[in-house]
């Protein structure tokens, strides 16, 4: 077969698959010429989740009539006065979504510039059908109808409205965050669905997009290695999510989605936070422009950096600094369902003298709950259990205890004094501000922790010899990078040799992790090294097992604390980094403020 030069029309519509994958493909290159025509505002317009319909319109500097049929050419743009495509700081540059876009939809551009007149091009297919004078205010208007309508091969492939317009949402999201000097609007199907106003605040805007708490439970990051800035917000390890979609990174203002980023987030929660539970954060990098390559991806939402292992230790570093700076704090307050759960049901008697259960035959003091096993004579029947108090229940499980010392100030504690103990697990302190309630096995757990990473930072990681060298089957190319970081390994403890093709033979672990599964630390060792290339795993998984012993060798539940005990771990978290948090990310103490107090007692 020879070769032929391909038609105009199937390069565009080749290209189109590399651009536009689904409907938020087209809507993020729109927007995002619409960002780059210096747009104040932008409205979004959907219709069925972009399937049949999508509609950007901005008030940025607009195009003339020439100008207009230039941008339908492929590989035109105003966006590269030069070629130095290496000093590109717009959000595109390719000049190949236009056209990509027109060549598989009907796509229509009304343009003015100020000053100017309006104009109006309509391209059906990649079939230029109409063109003349528009009427509209300066600015751009760019129209997308019945995307893959002519391409069912395409169209077919595209998921369900709901999921195509979750997509689009996630878009709009990371490019308002990427710009909070731009307002943004999206709307769906005629129902407005976000709005955001211009000149916000990086904070606000992405709390705004997120979770309007994370203001109020997060920490600023601000730091800076060799000419690259880390700037953004990062939440506190007990305000985290079930899934990692929550976390924004955006590399010189553009949005981008790299595993070196993700990576170095997990790496800086490590110890943190549990396995199934993810950060909330938004981290903007300033790199130079010679020091990173965003021409590596059709989408542009990937990029190169040329020193990744500064990038990543700067983000690590950075998230680690900010959130040793947090100290003891926790999540402000508990949430609403756990303050429902404080409301009592206890109400006056029916005859209204004195301290009652309520009425005699309330829902709340008998349950009517199916009996586990009935008997034949009893299927189908309920058996009720009073749940009323009575003498012979069980008293509460609390108790207070004298001071045998002056009770100190509450003014000069954050977390309070301490005033008793409740099931024996959790610590009652009364603080300036409010009632402070304290897991006495978490905070001393995390405390734990704490002394056992100051002792690991003061020099080289022991090692213990195996008695029997262990032999590990890995895959060859597990085996190779595990080879390659022998050296480096053995600084952590770990002195490990190749044995054979497939399989690397341990003779010493780091005498730290004691009885651990030398075979589960290797595996997941070399993991990470396939993920992200570099040996700061073993260090992390160090810390993991860390926190595991910590939590062995910790305060537990049930014992019995005395108020001197009570107060010296008060005093000790207030002064710990992390405290706010056990190893797993759960919250080590919730504050009930005076206000809150009195909302559940009806005084407010």
């Amino acid at each position: 077969m020879s070769i032929r030069r391909l038609p105009s029309h199937l390069v565009n519509r080749i290209a189109a698959g590399e651009v536009v994958e689904r409907p938020a493909s087209a809507l993020k290159e729109l927007v995002e010429n619409a960002i780059d025509a210096g747009a104040g505002r932008i409205v979004v317009r959907l219709t069925s989740g972009g399937v049949d319909g999508i509609e950007v319109i901005d008030d940025g500097c607009g195009m003339s009539a020439a100008d207009m049929a230039l941008a339908l050419e492929r590989h035109a743009t105003s966006k590269l006065p030069d070629d130095a495509i290496e000093n590109v700081t717009t959000m595109g540059f390719r000049g190949e979504a236009l056209p990509s876009i027109a060549s598989v939809a009907r796509l229509t551009i009304e343009s003015r510039v100020r000053g100017g007149d309006g104009w109006r091009r309509v391209v059906d297919n990649g079939d230029v059908v109409e063109e003349g004078p528009a009427a509209l205010p300066p600015g751009t208007r760019v129209k997308v109808e019945g995307l893959f309508a002519r391409v069912p091969a395409r169209r077919k492939f595209l998921r369900t409205a709901r999921s195509e317009y979750a997509a689009c949402v996630d878009v709009v999201k990371r490019l308002a965050m990427a710009r909070s000097d731009v307002g943004f609007t999206l709307e769906h199907d005629g129902r407005r669905t976000l709005h955001v106003q211009p000149e916000e605040s990086a904070p606000d805007r992405v709390a705004g997009l997120t979770d309007r708490a994370l203001v109020e439970n997060s920490v600023a990051i601000d730091a800076e290695r060799n000419g690259v800035r880390l700037g953004g917000i990062a939440s506190l390890p007990t305000f985290n999510r079930g899934v990692a979609d929550h976390q924004y990174l955006f590399v010189n203002g553009r949005p981008v989605k790299d595993r070196l980023l993700i990576g170095a987030v997990r790496g800086a929660y490590a110890e943190m936070l549990a396995r199934d539970r993810h950060a909330v954060v938004a981290l903007f990098l300033d790199v130079p422009a010679s020091e990173v390559d965003v021409n590596v991806h059709p989408a542009k939402t990937e990029v190169r950096f040329r020193d990744p292992a500064m990038v990543r230790g700067l983000i690590v570093g950075g998230l680690r600094r900010a959130l040793d700076e947090a100290g003891h704090r926790s999540v402000r307050r508990p949430s609403d369902a756990a303050l429902g759960m404080w409301r009592s049901d206890l109400s006056l008697s029916p005859s209204g003298e004195g301290l009652g259960v309520g009425p005699l035959h309330s829902d709340a003091a008998f349950a009517a709950t199916p009996h586990p096993n009935p008997s034949p004579e009893e299927e189908g029947l309920y058996r009720f259990r009073d749940s009323r108090p009575t003498f012979f229940s069980q008293p509460p499980m609390a108790r207070a205890e004298t001071a045998a010392e002056p009770v100190p100030s509450t003014l000069q504690h954050p977390l309070g004094v301490a005033r008793g103990q409740v099931a024996k697990t959790y610590i009652v302190a009364e603080a300036e501000d409010g009632l402070v309630l304290v897991d006495q096995h978490a905070a001393h757990e995390r405390l734990v922790l704490e002394r056992m990473r100051a002792g690991l930072a003061g020099g080289r990681i022991a090692a213990q010899a195996l008695l029997i060298p262990q032999v590990i089957e890995l895959d060859e190319v597990a085996c190779d990078r595990l080879e390659a970081r022998a050296a480096e390994l053995a600084e952590f403890g770990l002195d490990l040799e190749r044995f054979g093709p497939r399989a690397v033979l341990v003779r010493a672990t780091p005498a730290l992790l004691r009885s651990g599964d030398p075979t589960g630390l290797v595996t997941d060792l070399a993991d990470e090294l396939a993920a992200f290339d570099e040996a700061l795993s073993l260090k992390e998984r160090l810390d993991h097992v860390a926190s595991t012993m910590a939590c062995h060798g910790s305060v537990r539940a049930g014992r019995v604390l005395s108020v001197a005990e009570m107060n010296a771990l008060l005093r000790e978290m207030e002064v710990t980094p992390h405290s706010g948090q056990c190893n797993h990310g759960r919250p080590t103490w919730v504050k009930l403020a005076h206000g809150d107090i009195e909302k559940l007692f009806g005084r407010k």
